[in-house]
């Protein structure tokens, strides 16, 4: 069957670290060996013209860093591959926790002089939570950093994960002579130049041989014979089904940034990784090779082509084929929709399809009816779970900073908080509106998108919130929820779907409040 074939050929998989840890650099690597193009990028970029391929917002060539997940799809040997590259930053999490919900497994990439950092953590817990597949790639083995076994075991503690090595490496820094790949039985040689695409590869069947010290030299030789066989002492064979299962995790060793170590890790992730998985709705399990289409949308983003004004909805299909200009169930609004231009993407760069499968990521133009966690089906109804709203850890006012663009404002403010860029809640007793983020930098973010894409100026007034909780009576009509509304009015708001929600400005307070109005819950995340 065509479908099942189709399925079978995909991998939609995404890549996370902490910044700089090298992921923008190891994607534009990927799509290099997919020869999806011709010429890689820096993110870093002060003298090379050329950013990086998925970072395309303004701000993030101005930057160096991601800000918004990007979407690239190539086909390499036969499989067609789906890369997620999302920010590391830890003020746009929010946004890479959402597009895990998307991803069937996962890269994570470590710095070898770092190691484990905090951002990483984070988001290798998320994974855990939902146990994704990992895959973890130890990047920039050319420069001077920590042990490998070191390494090894900083990841199993720090990350809880259950590592073991496919590649090993051949000394490190200015020491460095290549990687033993230990999945395909054969010695990568580095030679530095970051020119070359692909390495020299030498099939080494028998370590116990003189041909691999006659490579790389005898004294590194000895030190790989005696490093593998405690590596392979000490960590358990590589299993597939523990892997897919999220219970065992392989660990790659590279250089993005000089092409090293690249092609083994795809060509390895090509044969282990998952094709799409099944996904949990709120009335069952819905299985990729079923006939009937369903998606969900895990991001919006607006203002792809500045020029435009487009607003574009990412849905992650999850079951059956999606076709172009089919009617399809909004299920929220339950309203039947048709798609005339549907999109596959590579970063900004977007082509018109017919029909898409499981895994695939499609693009819908969007004037407004989609919100993220919005479900897409043929007609049964049903909602997919877990893309909540996570409370914000900073708050502040916004205000018109030019009230003869007020209009713009509105509309820039509305389109943005749909992209689920921040929050947005409007406080019950004078309708002032507070913008509520992850972290600090999305302030300015919001600032410099309203001004470059709407025309609209904002200022910012500081507001002392320490927690935003959505509430929950156990009987609204009660004595004790009426008390509540009344006593708590000046920290009351609404969020953007209306929903109630109350503004603790401390610790203390909130512990109070729960204390004294036992038959209230208060939630920290949206879904619930």
């Amino acid at each position: 069957m065509k479908i099942n074939k189709e399925i079978n050929r995909r991998r939609t998989f995404g890549i996370v670290s902490h910044p700089d840890a090298g992921k923008t650099t190891l994607t534009e690597k990927l799509l290099l060996f997919g020869g999806a193009i011709q010429e890689a990028g820096a993110v870093k970029n002060n003298k090379i013209k050329k950013t990086a391929t998925s970072d395309f917002m303004e701000i993030e060539r101005q930057r160096g860093i991601s800000v918004a997940t990007s979407v690239l799809g190539f086909e390499y040997k036969n499989i067609k591959i789906n890369i997620l590259d999302t920010p590391g930053h830890k003020d746009f999490a929010e946004d890479t926790f959402r597009t895990l919900t998307a991803v069937d497994s996962v890269i994570v990439v470590i710095d070898v002089a770092k190691g484990v950092e905090e951002q990483t953590e984070k988001l290798v817990k998320v994974c855990r939570m939902r146990n994704i597949p990992i895959i973890v790639f130890i990047n920039k083995m050319d420069r001077e950093g920590k042990d490998a076994f070191g390494l090894l075991d900083e990841i199993e503690q720090k990350l809880g994960l259950h590592v073991t090595p496919l590649s090993f490496p051949i000394g490190m820094g200015y020491d460095f002579k290549g990687i033993y790949n230990i999945w395909e039985k054969n010695v990568n040689l580095f030679t530095g130049d970051p020119k070359k695409d692909i390495e020299e590869t030498i099939q080494v069947s028998d370590l116990s041989t003189d041909e691999i010290d006659q490579l790389i030299g005898t004294d590194s030789a000895d030190t790989l014979r005696e490093e593998l066989e405690l590596a392979q002492g000490v960590y358990p064979e590589f299993d597939i089904d523990q892997y897919k299962r999220g219970e065992l995790q392989p660990v790659f060793f590279g250089s993005a940034l000089n092409n090293f170590g690249v092609r083994e890790l795809l060509d390895c992730f090509i044969e282990i990784a998952p094709p799409p998985r099944p996904k949990q709705s709120d009335i069952r399990e819905i299985r990729p090779e079923e006939d009937k289409f369903t998606g969900f949308v895990f991001k919006i983003h607006a203002n792809m082509d500045p020029r435009h004004r487009d607003r574009l909805a990412f849905v992650k299909v999850v079951s059956g084929k999606f076709e172009r200009n089919k009617p399809y169930l909004h299920v929220r609004s339950n309203k039947n929709l048709k798609f005339s231009s549907p999109n596959a993407f590579f970063a900004e760069r977007k082509e018109i399809v017919d029909e898409m499968f499981p895994g695939d990521i499609v693009g819908l133009h969007d004037t407004g009816t989609f919100k993220i966690g919005d479900t897409l089906t043929e007609g049964e109804i049903l909602q997919y779970k877990g893309i909540p709203n996570f409370s914000p850890e900073h708050f502040r006012y916004i205000n018109n900073a030019d009230p003869m663009k007020s209009k713009q404002l509105n509309k820039g403010i509305e389109q943005l908080m749909d992209e689920g860029v921040a929050q947005l809640f409007t406080l019950e007793l004078n309708n002032r509106k507070i913008i509520g983020t992850v972290g600090a930098l999305q302030y300015e973010v919001i600032q410099y998108r309203l001004e470059h894409e709407y025309g609209a100026k904002c200022s910012y007034e500081n507001i002392n919130v320490h927690k935003a909780c959505w509430i929950e009576p156990k009987d609204p009509k009660s004595e004790e929820f009426k008390e509540f509304k009344r006593v708590k009015a000046k920290f009351l708001a609404h969020d953007k779907s209306d929903q109630l929600v109350f503004l603790a400005d401390s610790e203390f307070s909130l512990q109070m409040t729960q204390q004294k109005y036992p038959n209230i819950t208060f939630h920290f995340t949206s879904e619930f």
